[in-house]
């Protein structure tokens, strides 16, 4: 690796969020996850798969 290719690596990474658990949104994270549980568990029951 070249240090130009190095250098443009090292700026992507601090401009690409990866969603861990550093993002500082992790109340966010907990609402949309409970929501997509309960979207997925009502189409579950309406289509009768359980």
């Amino acid at each position: 690796m070249t240090a130009h290719t190095a250098a443009l690596t090292a700026r992507a990474r601090s401009l690409v969020g990866t969603g861990g658990p550093t993002e500082g949104s992790g109340w966010l994270e907990h609402v949309l996850g409970w929501t997509l549980v309960v979207v997925v568990a009502m189409l579950v029951t309406r289509l009768g798969w359980f």
